[in-house]
């Protein structure tokens, strides 16, 4: 994607002939710092920066007032605060981000079944099949605004063009807040002004080669002898750039498919070293990556980790499961397993990450699996479905390391000899019976934490609990949670009174863990900053 840090930008609105331009383009506003201000109104007007706070945390979002500074996505937390010392740093509330950018989409579903969602605060639309019933593109777009605006007290800007490349460029020409129409006769004029690296998918690796031919400009590359471009940045390459340089650009809004996996990873400030602090870093993407399932309706048949070691050589597991699942308690509980087989002795590791894959809906009918008794000569065998995450034959390369993404032929640290699969002996029996009872007592109680914890991040955010602090002692957050009895009130729900927190205020309390929540089975807000 192009940098439109690169574009010049005039905020409001820049309306025109919108014939034929039924692609828009809406962007959120520093989405993420936006939603963590509108729930402190009190740092309106200030630099926010969101993102991890201690060594190598990097900025996932900033404000435009800290954007002056000079601070950007992607950059150091180190940085940033050298150029504004004066930033409010937030930790990044997640499920608040996913929970409104899902409001969102349901306004621009109201508009037309066309959205193809970029990610969680950027979507095109095609209103082609709407300017009957609601006016032409650009009142649209302003109908649009003013429902984000009302609904969610957040703002967007939007650009409106025939083709999807220059409706992106038009919106991030427009903000903060504002509304671009491109018309189609003016597409050229807008286009060849702008810096070359404004164009979709023209990064450092691709404007190098463009610079070196004296391209600076998007109206040099429409010049530039497709022959040329050809060679000096590949076919297919030079064959798109210099299509969208001539506002040529094929690509229809179509709706997104299912999200075929979600996952989540971190490098962490300092490196890990024991099974403990990986454990809570593993509970904390088990946590995220659940509370994404459950929020989307989905489950998941496969759980995976990645770690990745300071020489930044990186192993990557997998587990199919009998059973799909979006317990958080089960996805840390496998991805404990495949951490613990790697028998790592010491390691150093500087990023961990989980993800669940082969995704289905929550609602969709499970097939049973079959259990065949004791002494069966089927029992023994693997039960279909359930993949090895198991590491080569001894002697063999190593598969799933990772260097640079590339696959390396032979690992810097101790890995795991291949483990057997799951089997179909059954157990029969007032034991087997009393261990199935059991089991779905836990479930339940796990279920019951896992609503405490989305309701919790819902309403207060991602801060309010911190599933970490309930690893201690030598006891995992499933063996914690195992040991509570089930909430005995409900929790409210986001529109409850505010009231419902003023108690742990006054006490002073420290952020509910869920473990906690379930416990005392009623909410808990954070302390004031």
């Amino acid at each position: 994607m192009g940098r439109s840090g690169n574009l010049p930008r005039s905020a409001g609105e820049t309306d025109g002939d919108d014939t034929g331009c039924t692609v828009l383009h809406v962007d959120m506003d520093a989405f993420f710092a936006s939603v963590e201000i509108r729930s402190r109104p009190e740092l309106r007007g200030r630099p926010v920066v969101v993102g991890g706070m201690e060594g190598r945390g990097v900025v996932a979002a900033a404000s435009y007032e800290a954007r002056r500074f000079g601070v950007h996505s992607a950059m150091s937390m180190a940085q940033a605060l050298r150029l504004c010392p004066q930033a409010v740093v937030i930790s990044p509330s997640r499920g608040a981000y996913t929970e409104a950018s899902r409001a969102i989409m349901a306004i621009f579903a109201e508009f037309t079944p066309l959205v193809e969602p970029l990610s969680l605060d950027e979507a095109f639309l095609d209103v082609s099949g709407a300017i009957g019933l609601f006016g032409r593109p650009a009142e649209i777009a302003r109908q649009i605004r003013a429902r984000v605006l009302a609904d969610q007290q957040l703002t967007c800007s939007v650009g409106i063009a025939t083709i999807k490349s220059v409706a992106k460029l038009a919106s991030s020409s427009c903000k903060p807040d504002g509304l671009r129409v491109v018309p189609r006769a003016g597409t050229l004029d807008f286009l060849h002004p702008l810096p070359v690296t404004a164009l979709w998918g023209v990064g450092d690796k691709t404007a190098a080669p463009l610079h070196g031919l004296g391209i600076r400009t998007v109206g040099e590359l429409a010049a530039t002898p497709l022959d040329t471009l050809r060679r000096a940045i590949g076919v297919a390459a030079g064959e798109h750039l210099h299509a969208l340089a001539n506002g040529r650009d094929d690509r229809a809004v179509v709706q997104r498919a299912p999200e075929k996996s979600v996952s989540t990873d971190r490098t962490l400030a300092h490196d890990l070293q024991t099974e403990d602090e990986v454990a809570r870093e593993l509970l904390r993407g088990a946590g995220e990556v659940g509370e994404r399932l459950r929020l989307n309706a989905r489950q998941a048949r496969t759980v995976g980790i990645k770690i990745r070691f300071a020489d930044f050589t990186t192993i990557t597991r997998v587990r199919t499961l009998d059973e799909p699942t979006n317990s958080s308690a089960t996805i840390h509980e496998v991805a404990m397993q495949l951490y613990r087989e790697l028998h790592l002795d010491r390691p150093r590791i500087r990023l961990v990450g989980v993800k669940a894959e082969n995704l289905r809906n929550a609602d969709e009918p499970t097939q049973l699996a079959l259990d065949f008794p004791t002494g069966s000569p089927r029992a023994g065998m693997p039960r279909a479905g359930a993949l090895q995450a198991s590491a080569p034959e001894a002697g063999a390369p190593q598969a799933g390391l990772e260097r640079d993404g590339t696959r390396a032929d032979g690992p810097p640290h101790a890995l795991p000899p291949a483990h057997s699969a799951r089997t179909l002996a059954a157990p029969t029996g007032p034991v087997a019976a009393r261990d199935h009872e059991r089991s779905s007592r836990r479930r339940d109680r796990d279920a019951a934490a896992e609503r405490a914890v989305d309701a919790l991040t819902a309403r207060f955010g991602q801060s309010t609990v911190r599933p970490a602090s309930l690893i201690g002692m030598g006891r995992t957050a499933n063996e914690v949670t195992r040991s509570l009895p089930a909430a005995s009130t409900p929790v409210p729900s986001k529109s409850a009174p505010s009231d419902a927190r003023s108690a742990d205020q006054r006490s002073g309390s420290s952020p509910a863990t869920a473990a906690e929540t379930v416990k005392r089975g009623r909410i808990a807000a954070p302390t004031p900053d």
